[in-house]
């Protein structure tokens, strides 16, 4: 029996802004950042989980993380997880949280990174990674996990486990691929930032191209001219006729109409998909600019800004993306995540999750791998970005072009001390790297 005796949060963030990394036409300068919680209980063990951000405000996802943790401090877990999809109601139903969401900004947020510290706690405990407790259970205890309030219209219950059941008889054949690391390609933007020059990127697109990497995103959005010039330099790298597939990324930057127009300059060069072309909210315009740009061959793509099941569900229904790219921690854990994947599954559409962000490999890793072992029996792509990751316990990796299937127990954002103590915010003095002279370029700037 293991109680939750309270909960620690950190505000970590790694000084990316430096070398441009992350950068896009949105965010020129990001600090890839981890609002992180420490759920410390009367066994040996602890629960480990973060939202991603990018710098400034990460303070206030703590705050909110703090505040939200008092409702598990002193419960069993076994009474969590014996029924989730009552637990994640009852983490979203103190009316006077719910009041500065309800399920959407950053009480949202601190929602993902609580759930997901109790997963890890979970798969501590049992001793598994967190796609392996997944994938182990019924299809009936996989429905159980998720509060399908507001969703009923798109897939109830009894459709999941159906659906679920159709699966089951190759389950046992993937989840051997899963354990021989191929269950999970893996896709690359770590060339593709706009704020690195054309030399290295066209270098890190060699480099991954040499690695295996078959598909290989860009962001644009700054002007055509630049955007057509840096795809040219890529499609030169990776050709049109090799099986190589190029994706680009304009991360929310247009209007609908614009975002028409722009892509129709960029169709020479045979992207599979434009991803965030438009307002994250904005359903309608997602599905204007997929139907414009469907004679052209271009896919629309997003969700690393949907703050949670509800959006999901319209843009799927209503037809408004080709592909679905599920955040880890922007939703509410594990629990919304899975029933994204049951409502992509039941329309047929990809998922593709979003990796661009410090422990988002480390987390996504075991979404792809339960959507492909249990849910959708398809291989997909996941992304992959080559930063940061020296500082986790049980970091993602990449082989041969595919994800290395987790086999440490845990949900793998389990961060070493030392980086947490290291890039702490504000830090202490002569401990944290931001209490350092090198900080004051971007303190200072930032003000």
């Amino acid at each position: 029996m293991v109680t939750i005796t309270g909960a620690t949060t950190r505000d970590i963030r790694f000084p990316t802004s430096l070398d441009k990394t992350g950068s896009d036409a949105m965010n020129a300068a990001g600090d890839y950042s981890a609002a992180y919680v420490i759920l410390h209980t009367d066994s040996e063990h602890s629960g480990h989980g973060m939202t991603f951000t990018i710098g400034r405000g990460n303070e206030i996802v703590c705050k909110a993380i703090e505040v939200l943790a008092l409702r598990v401090q002193g419960k069993k877990l076994e009474d969590l997880v014996s029924d989730w999809g009552k637990t994640w109601r009852y983490l979203v139903s103190d009316s006077h949280l719910r009041w500065i969401g309800p399920e959407k900004g950053v009480i949202h947020l601190a929602l993902g990174a609580l759930v997901n510290g109790i997963w890890d706690l979970w798969a501590k405990v049992l001793g598994k990674p967190v796609w392996r407790i997944i994938a182990d259970m019924s299809p009936e205890e996989f429905v159980s996990l998720i509060d399908f309030r507001y969703i009923t219209d798109a897939i109830t219950p009894e459709e999941a486990i159906e659906m679920l059941r159709k699966e089951e008889p190759g389950k046992a054949a993937r989840i051997k691929e899963a354990e021989q690391n191929r269950a999970v390609p893996a896709y690359t933007t770590s060339a593709g930032w706009l704020g690195y020059g054309e030399d290295k990127m066209k270098g890190l697109l060699q480099e991954t191209l040499s690695q295996g990497y078959r598909h290989f995103k860009l962001k644009v959005g700054t002007s055509l001219e630049a955007d057509r010039k840096r795809l040219s330099i890529a499609r030169d790298v990776i050709g049109y006729d090799k099986g190589n597939i190029l994706m680009v990324d304009a991360n929310q930057v247009w209007s609908v109409p614009e975002a028409i127009e722009y892509m129709k300059h960029l169709a020479e060069f045979k992207p599979w998909f434009i991803e965030e072309p438009t307002s994250p909210d904005d359903i309608f315009g997602h599905k204007e600019i997929r139907e414009a740009l469907k004679p052209y061959g271009i896919g629309v793509a997003t969700g690393e800004m949907c703050q949670n099941r509800v959006i999901f569900k319209q843009l799927i229904v209503q037809g408004a993306i080709d592909v679905c790219q599920i955040d880890a921690c922007r939703m509410g854990g594990v629990n919304e995540v899975l029933a994204v994947l049951l409502i992509a599954k039941k329309y047929g559409i990809p998922i593709v999750p979003h990796s661009g962000g410090v422990g988002l490999p480390e987390y996504t890793q075991h979404l792809s791998t339960i959507d492909y072992v249990v849910v959708s029996g398809k291989l997909s792509v996941l992304e992959y970005v080559d930063h940061l990751h020296e500082h986790f316990l049980h970091p993602s990796v990449i082989k041969d072009g595919y994800y290395t299937t987790p086999t440490d127990a845990g949900y793998s954002v389990e961060m070493k001390e030392k980086s947490m103590d290291e890039y702490e915010f504000p830090g202490k003095d002569g401990v944290s790297w931001w209490k350092t002279e090198e900080a004051r370029q971007i303190l200072d700037h930032h003000e």
